[in-house]
């Protein structure tokens, strides 16, 4: 799976959330400043290039729909961060993240928790 560019992700976070929408809606959904119509325009074709996005015609516009899941998408770009950042290593990334955001036992034993709850 390619990676994306920043701009390319925040498009993507709000075609995740929305599932199915047009350039304009995208927009509405951005930060401010709001990007030009033809740049969100433009990255969505990108993002159909890279086999993210698909659309489907509505009238004379589209609809724009993700390929991807986000969670497929979260997690390779994880594994990525640990890869190259942590040795592959997700002991040393928790470690790191703990250390530098000083989570204390407890912060640490309810993630845990959490952690055991989503295990089958």
């Amino acid at each position: 799976m390619k990676q994306l560019t920043k701009a390319e992700e925040e498009v993507m976070i709000v075609l995740w959330e929305l599932q199915k929408c047009n350039v304009a809606s995208i927009i509405e959904k951005l930060p401010e400043p709001k990007p030009a119509y033809n740049t969100v325009s433009t990255i969505v074709r990108i993002l159909e290039s890279k086999g993210f996005v698909d659309h489907e015609q509505l009238g004379k516009g589209y609809l724009y729909f993700p390929l991807v899941q986000k969670s497929d998408y979260s997690n390779q770009s994880i594994n990525k961060l640990v890869d190259g950042y942590f040795q592959g290593s997700f002991k040393s990334m928790v470690s790191f993240f703990m250390k530098k955001n000083d989570m204390s036992l407890s912060e640490l034993e309810s993630v845990l928790n959490e952690i055991k709850k989503d295990k089958p």
